[in-house]
């Protein structure tokens, strides 16, 4: 951890004040930190197998688009240990695993739609037979035209759902009176999500056609409901656990979903345990992405930067089928304005259909594609008027409260907690950007080959699903006799610490230490209809939830200590593992023991539905987040115009996470977001060859960030601010608006390929702004210069 984390760490939490006990605000490590180190945390592929377990592996296409002839499996079914194979006919129930739309098949049926979709399912006595047969399948295709590209997919009309349009102002009108414009093209590539561990899902049969699934899944509400309806039976018939993920960002949200009906059918087809786990090649080649984004722009402004009209196209490569590409463009196409007031607009989102991988959920889920298209075009106005970027960004700010009546979004909702001009300030200060900007320009004037760029960016990022039903959530919370407490919640534990974040808000309701409260696994059968562990809602929505549990709890024991011992319930606190009854200690396991031999609950279940959300798809106005988290970075970087190489040379963080629950995991968050943004804009390509194969489909062939990609001055701090939204101890959300910060690296990189021609160009930089970019970069300003 760096110094600044470090001493951040050991100055006051901001405690809530009316606590008589404070877990939350402690920076506790990952309750799991122990066990990760040692190997012990268990995974769904740890699991002990039952005797008779099979294993299982997916037959899939070598066609990005094509009609299915023929398919011969007779030298898959005569391969070594295979027990069984499985196609469309097989599956007793629904062949579909969509999450909305129900486009998506879990077994192609006569038609392939992209090169890795499965086709059938070998069942063998372990998963390297299963691997190698599910390889000597020949296949007869008939070719049928590919799309493959955003661009492809706009030409010929292609979409998965209908487009979405938002306007707001007299657009043609603010064109017309705006001095000056910019208009250009910009493409930023998807995400490969690579968790560390794959997709995997292990069934067991139970009796009466029960089905219990283990599973990495990021939703195991969804994944109860595909298993149910692909097996043709009730969602009481199954049950989905998952303890723990090796990580998830969004890509085991609904894509879970395939690997869990596949074992599942097979599972109860055979009627023995069936474990499906992808390795890394048929994981990348199968499940989708990041969504690509393509974008045609044109802003009017005035001779001060500021914009006065924003019109821009985003097409986004949905894949095959709609997945949650619909809730992705919504969230673009709401985050455009990212930190600006903007006051008349025209957005289009088109989500065009590819022959390629279903892209789905990804970390951000849309909010930084939108919201990069704003900052490139920021960027272009600052270098045509000859100014800082920063100076431009600051003039176009959302005001304070109603300054000016500034302070509506595009979509209609009011900007009521708009702390940027603060947190802009301190971070433009702390960083020393202003003088660190001058030193890299005299730094290029004498450094014909190395060049130096350095950016500031700002986040504001929208917590809540957008879909409004989705915000809610549930929990139980269980105090046994011997004081000890045991909390269940709906959300997922993905490394992100949602369970540490979940057990503290309970000790601090119950004024225990943290080592008296366990969290365990995620399980459909004792919290129903849960939500998905996405949108940076987790431990928003849980915690609440569980909150309201342990409260119900402790008003039980106030109540029954206060008829006890004769006092006022008002002289009744709970603190430092003791109750305090008119100021005399009584140790909790005591009156615990005590109010279960009187018959008082000691377990409760809780709940909570995020208040004050409306979305109205139609006219794409309303009010779909519940707050917004801040934040802003300064990234300098050094590029070598010879070959494109480049290095992060220092960054300055600041992150608005409101009253931290847990500083120590929240810094870690930002870090980690930070990293993974980075490798989006920068190292991660996704390359598909012109016959529709995804060819970066390995460690091998695909870069994500390693240590060595780290800046050696990497200084991350939390921004002193409470949320002035009711959330969970007034925190805010920490998981998706970290991975916007990088932005400042691409701006930094392109600011360095503009000193080439002493900043009189825009270089034409699109993302991943890969070695090769670079160069390429680099020679399209200089060519337009002579």
């Amino acid at each position: 951890m760096n110094k600044q984390s470090d001493s951040f760490l050991k100055q006051d939490k901001g405690k809530d004040k009316a606590a008589d006990w404070a877990e939350v605000g402690k920076p506790h490590p990952h309750e799991s930190a122990l066990l990760h180190v040692l190997g012990e945390a268990t995974y769904t592929d740890d699991i002990p197998e039952l005797h008779g377990t099979l294993h299982a592996a997916l037959g899939l296409s070598q066609k990005a688009h094509a009609k299915v002839l023929a398919i011969d499996l007779a030298e898959v079914k005569k391969s070594r240990g295979v027990v069984a194979v499985f196609t469309t006919r097989d599956i007793p129930g629904t062949n579909d695993c969509g999450p909305i739309i129900h486009d998506d098949p879990i077994l192609a049926d006569g038609v392939v739609e992209y090169a890795g979709q499965p086709m059938f399912l070998v069942v063998a006595d372990t998963h390297d037979n299963a691997r190698r047969a599910a390889r000597l399948a020949r296949v007869e295709y008939e070719d049928l035209p590919a799309i493959l590209t955003p661009q492809e997919a706009r030409q010929a009309q292609s979409t998965v759902l209908p487009p979405m349009h938002l306007t707001r102002g007299d657009i043609k009108r603010a064109f017309e009176q705006a001095p000056h414009r910019v208009k250009g093209e910009l493409h930023v590539g998807g995400q490969e999500q690579f968790y560390l561990e794959g997709q995997i899902s292990y069934a067991v049969p139970k009796e009466d056609r029960g089905m219990l699934v283990y599973c990495s899944t990021q939703h195991p509400s969804e994944m109860q409901h595909v298993v149910a309806h692909a097996l043709g039976l009730h969602s009481h018939h199954v049950v989905v656990e998952c303890r723990r993920m090796g990580g998830g960002f969004g890509g085991k949200e609904s894509q879970s979903a395939l690997w869990a009906a596949a074992a599942s059918i097979a599972a109860a087809r055979l009627r023995r345990p069936v474990k499906l786990r992808a390795d890394r090649d048929d994981d990348m080649m199968v499940t989708g992405k990041r969504h690509c984004f393509h974008y045609d722009y044109e802003v009017g402004y005035d001779d001060d930067g500021r914009i006065l009209a924003a019109r821009v196209v985003m097409v986004l490569r949905a894949g095959y089928s709609a997945d949650l590409s619909g809730p992705v463009a919504t969230r673009a196409v709401c985050h455009f304005d990212n930190t600006y007031y903007l006051s008349d607009v025209d957005i289009l989102a088109l989500c065009g259909k590819t022959n390629t991988q279903s892209n789905t959920a990804f970390r951000g889920f849309g909010g930084p594609q939108g919201a990069i298209a704003i900052e490139y075009v920021i960027d272009d106005i600052a270098r045509n008027l000859g100014m800082d970027a920063l100076d431009v960004r600051k003039i176009n700010f959302y005001g304070r409260n109603d300054e000016e009546g500034r302070n509506v979004t595009h979509y209609g909702q009011k900007v009521i907690d708009n702390v940027i001009h603060e947190l802009m300030a301190e971070l433009e200060t702390s960083s020393n950007y202003r003088e660190r900007r001058s030193a890299a320009r005299a730094f290029n004037a004498t450094s014909p080959v190395l060049k130096k760029g350095i950016a500031i960016t700002p986040v504001k990022f929208g917590i809540a699903f957008n879909l409004t039903h989705l915000n809610q959530a549930g929990a139980l919370v269980h105090v046994y006799v011997d004081g000890s407490v045991l909390v269940n919640h709906g959300g997922t534990e993905m490394g992100q610490g949602i369970n540490t974040k979940v057990a503290q808000v309970v000790a601090h309701e119950l004024g225990l230490d943290l080592s008296q409260v366990r969290v365990s696994a995620t399980d459909t059968s004792k919290v129903a209809n849960t939500s998905a562990t996405a949108a940076s809602t987790g431990a928003d929505l849980n915690g609440k939830a569980a909150q309201d549990a342990a409260r119900q709890i402790r008003e039980r024991l106030t109540a029954f200590a206060a008829q006890t011992y004769k006092v006022d319930s008002s002289v009744i606190r709970f603190v430092d593992n003791h109750v305090m009854i008119d100021g005399s200690p009584e140790p909790f396991q005591s009156l615990v023991r005590k109010a279960y031999n009187a018959r008082i609950q000691l377990w409760s279940d809780g709940f909570y539905a995020t208040p004050g959300l409306h979305w109205d798809a139609a006219s794409m106005t309303g009010n779909p987040f519940f707050y917004f988290a801040y934040g802003a970075a300064v990234s300098e970087v050094i590029i070598d115009t010879l070959t494109g190489e480049w290095k992060l040379l220092r960054v300055d963080a600041l992150y608005d996470a409101g009253n931290s629950l847990n500083p120590a995991i929240d810094i870690g968050q930002v870090e980690g977001g930070f990293i993974q943004g980075m490798g989006w804009l920068t190292t991660e390509e996704l390359w598909w060859n012109k016959a529709g194969k995804l060819m970066t489909h390995a460690p091998s062939t695909y870069k994500i960030p390693a240590i060595s990609d780290c800046p050696e001055a990497f200084h991350i701090k939390l921004f002193r601010n409470g949320n002035v939204a009711d959330s969970i101890h007034r925190s805010k959300a920490v998981g998706e608006p970290p991975l916007l910060l990088p932005f400042s690296v691409f701006f930094a990189i392109r600011d360095a390929v503009a000193s080439v021609v002493d900043y009189k160009r825009n270089p034409p930089l699109n993302a991943p702004a890969t070695s090769e970019a670079i160069l390429n970069a680099v020679d399209a300003v200089r060519a337009a210069s002579r």
